[in-house]
């Protein structure tokens, strides 16, 4: 049985008694009912008892009465029923008086009906009530089986919970961060007496009460649900909807969204490294909430890197990075190196984790499976700058501004590459103020020797050569990146060596070359600017 006294002197026919002191106490939970038919009663009375008498065991001793109430109270009773018209014919001032300073129930039973009909009505009463959340819990756990089938994003996952429990939710993640609140609760107030234990659990305050579950994955705790609830005291069925309720939420909470209680905290962090980078917040502002929040990314080496795509005719951008953003952030690969990406004006920026051993290959990797589908010719090919690796947040504004420089320069300098390192380009910083006339000279004199043969025959040593370069000398990718043999591209690399007469052992010789074709690069790319023009 779980009635309150006064949902219990609503049913008849115990609506036919009479609370006559201690209604402040009229919110305590009858669990069960019970007779008085022993002086030391109060030895076998259980929490949430009712007690019926006909005051035949203290008829004689008022004083005594009023003491009974004290040790009723101290056991948990709930309240205690006295049957007027056989030995009392009304009940005492000293018993009216003590019940309410206890705030202890009393009440008048009726003479007409027996102690049976009346618990048989509490009984008849609990089991239709029970009956009925019975069918509701059931019926609501169906719905929640059908949402956790459905692929819902994340917030209509929160807000079908809430809506088939019928109240309001409020998840909190591990380290306290407010991940959804339905309730009209400050956030601050929900977070009173933070950290919590990780056990089930009623939550109270002056205004509000809520039941707190755990939500556990794999036995480590990840967060924390209150359900919002007017019910004092819930039943075994009840309690279990909420716990269903929970494990639904932590399994969609891990399983779409591993990090998902971190992207409140992240996107707060992201926020503040972009007023550091636009508005030139201390970086030790930044510092201190990632600390808060035990976040080390930029506490430890990592690599800046800023996502664009060309501008069309207007000067805007063909998309919008917000949605870049959000699929950068559900990418399975890119999830797994752990980032950190914010919106700015030039783009997406983010920034990974990079130890010593990575190459960063990896990012690339992984933004390339992500930037796949997005490879549309009428937006144009993804330009991805990458920074140097970085090991302090002090140094946030520097990889910021290597990844401008980046694609300042490659946008200069024609290079068509995807993805563009900052370190890659170091010919081209140091070169940009060389006037266009001294770049064409110091190309005639170093491709002289080839220049004068057949057109079809330069162009196709001429990519031979730039091959060659961009891999390094290494002849093996050069032969498979052109498609021919070992053999052949072997010859056509000492063929070019007579020609242009250097020595491609010599590392002077291949910067030199390497420096004609970055030159070559800036020249066509202004040639072909001006035809346009023109």
């Amino acid at each position: 049985m779980h009635l309150t006294v006064e949902q219990a002197l609503s049913v008849y026919p115990l609506s036919e008694a009479k609370l006559v002191a201690g209604k402040s106490g009229g919110n305590r939970i009858v669990r069960s009912v019970n007779v008085m038919d022993a002086p030391d009663i109060t030895d076998w009375i259980k929490e949430g008892e009712m007690l019926f008498t006909t005051a035949y065991l203290i008829k004689d001793e008022p004083e005594a009465a009023a003491d009974l109430l004290d040790k009723l109270d101290k056991c948990g009773a709930s309240g205690f029923g006295i049957k007027l018209g056989r030995f009392w014919n009304a009940i005492p001032e000293a018993l009216i008086s003590r019940a309410d300073e206890l705030g202890f129930p009393l009440i008048e039973l009726p003479f007409q009906f027996t102690f049976s009909d009346q618990m048989n009505g509490l009984f008849n009463e609990d089991m239709k009530r029970s009956t009925g959340i019975l069918q509701e819990v059931l019926d609501k756990q169906v719905r929640l089986m059908r949402i956790a089938l459905q692929p819902d994003h994340i917030r209509q996952l929160f807000d079908s919970v809430a809506e088939i429990v019928g109240e309001p939710l409020a998840i909190i993640g591990s380290r306290g961060q407010m991940v959804y609140n339905s309730s009209a609760i400050p956030d601050e107030e929900l977070l009173f007496q933070w950290p919590w234990h990780q056990h089930h659990s009623w939550v109270k305050n002056k205004s509000w009460q809520a039941f707190r579950v755990p939500l556990l994955k794999q036995g480590q705790c990840t967060g924390f649900v209150l359900f919002f609830t007017p019910r004092v005291i819930l039943s075994a069925i009840e309690e279990s909807l909420y716990s269903q309720a929970s494990e639904l939420l932590s399994y969609h909470l891990n399983f779409n969204y591993e990090d998902y209680f971190e992207l409140s905290v992240q996107k707060d962090l992201g926020l503040l490294i972009r007023r550091h980078l636009k508005n030139g917040l201390a970086i030790e502002t930044v510092k201190e909430y990632a600390g808060k929040w035990e976040i080390d990314l930029v506490e430890q080496p990592y690599l800046g890197v800023l996502i664009d795509y060309p501008k069309l005719a207007g000067g805007e951008r063909p998309i919008g990075f917000e949605a870049l953003k959000t699929e950068v952030l559900s990418h399975s690969k890119l999830q797994e190196l752990g980032g950190l990406h914010m919106v700015v004006d030039e783009g997406l920026f983010s920034l990974f984790p990079n130890k010593a051993e990575e190459d960063g290959a990896a990012i690339e990797a992984a933004l390339s499976s992500c930037l796949a589908g997005r490879k549309l010719e009428a937006l144009g090919e993804a330009r991805i700058a990458i920074s140097g690796r970085k090991r302090k947040a002090e140094q946030l504004t520097e990889s910021w501004g290597e990844c401008l420089e980046t694609l300042r320069l490659a946008d200069e300098w024609g290079v068509g590459d995807r993805f563009v390192r900052y370190e890659t380009l170091d010919l081209a910083f140091l070169f940009e103020h060389v006037s266009r006339e001294r770049m064409q000279m110091y190309c005639d004199r170093w491709l002289g020797g080839l220049m004068g043969k057949d057109p079809e025959y330069v162009q196709e040593m001429m990519r031979t050569l730039e091959t060659y370069l961009d891999n390094d000398g290494q002849m093996n990718e050069t032969a498979k990146k052109l498609f021919i043999h070992r053999n052949t591209a072997t010859y056509r690399i000492e063929k070019l060596g007579e020609l242009l007469d250097v020595d491609f052992k010599r590392i002077n010789d291949l910067l030199r070359l390497k420096l004609v074709f970055l030159f070559r690069k800036v020249l066509g790319r202004e040639d072909y600017a001006t035809s346009v023009r023109l």
